[in-house]
C-alpha cells in the first residue's frame, strides 16, 4: 500500500488557502507541525499562538484549523506510509498544491521524516505501560480447619507507569498453579501470533 492522497471537498479548500499563503512564513508552520507530530493529545499550537497566526497569515479562526488538520493529515499519511519525497510530492501535485508549497513540504519531510516515523514508532496505543515484573512463591501448609494441606501459589507485583500523568502504581495479585498454566497457555498463544506478524 502506498501513499494515496484523495483531494475531498475539506482538502480542495484547504489547498486553496495554503496556495494563497505566504511562502516565507510557511515552513515555520510546517516545522511546527513536524515536531509535535507524534503527541497524541497535545494541541499543535496554544490558543494565544493561534490568534497570532490567524492575523500573521490572514486566517479566520475556521481556516487556520482547516489547514493545520490537512496538514497534519497529510504528513500523518506520509509518516505511515513512510512516503519517500519525490512520491509525496507527486501526490501533493495531484491535489493541485502550487509548486512552491510542494518543494517547501518535500524538502520539510526529507529533513524530519527519518525522526517523525521514530518517534510515531515509540508512541504507545496506552499511556500505561508495565515497567516493572516482582513475584514470589507461596506454599500454604494448613488452614484452621485443615492441619495437612500443601496449597503452592505465585504472588505477582506489577508496577505500571502512566506515560500521561507520570503516576507510577502497583498491583498484585495472585495465581494458582492450574492459573497459572492457563495464563502462561494464553501468552504463548500471544507469542505465536507476535512471530506471525513479525
Amino acid at each position: 500500500m502506498t501513499l494515496n492522497l484523495v483531494a475531498t471537498t475539506a482538502i480542495k479548500k484547504a489547498v486553496v488557502l495554503i496556495n494563497e499563503l505566504d511562502t516565507s512564513k510557511f515552513p515555520l508552520l510546517l516545522t511546527r507541525i513536524l515536531s509535535k507530530l507524534h503527541l497524541k493529545d497535545e494541541r499543535t499550537f496554544s490558543e494565544e499562538e493561534e490568534e497570532k497566526l490567524e492575523s500573521s497569515l490572514s486566517l479566520t479562526d475556521g481556516d487556520l484549523e482547516l489547514v493545520i488538520h490537512t496538514l497534519e493529515f497529510i504528513l500523518h499519511q506520509a509518516a505511515y506510509h513512510t512516503a519517500k519525497p519525490g512520491l509525496l510530492g507527486q501526490q501533493l501535485q495531484q491535489i493541485e498544491l502550487e509548486e512552491e508549497k510542494v518543494k517547501v513540504i518535500v524538502d520539510a519531510w526529507k529533513n524530519a521524516a527519518a525522526d517523525v516515523v521514530t518517534k510515531l514508532r515509540q508512541r504507545t496505543i496506552t499511556p500505561k505501560r508495565l515497567e516493572e515484573i516482582n513475584w514470589r512463591l507461596n506454599l500454604q501448609m494448613a488452614q484452621s480447619n485443615k492441619s495437612k494441606m500443601k496449597l503452592p501459589n505465585a504472588m505477582f507485583e506489577l508496577k505500571i507507569n502512566d506515560e500521561d500523568s507520570e503516576a507510577k502504581e502497583k498491583i498484585r495479585f495472585e495465581m494458582t498453579h492450574d492459573e497459572l498454566y492457563s495464563f502462561y497457555n494464553q501468552l504463548e498463544t500471544i507469542q505465536k501470533q507476535l512471530d506471525n506478524l513479525g
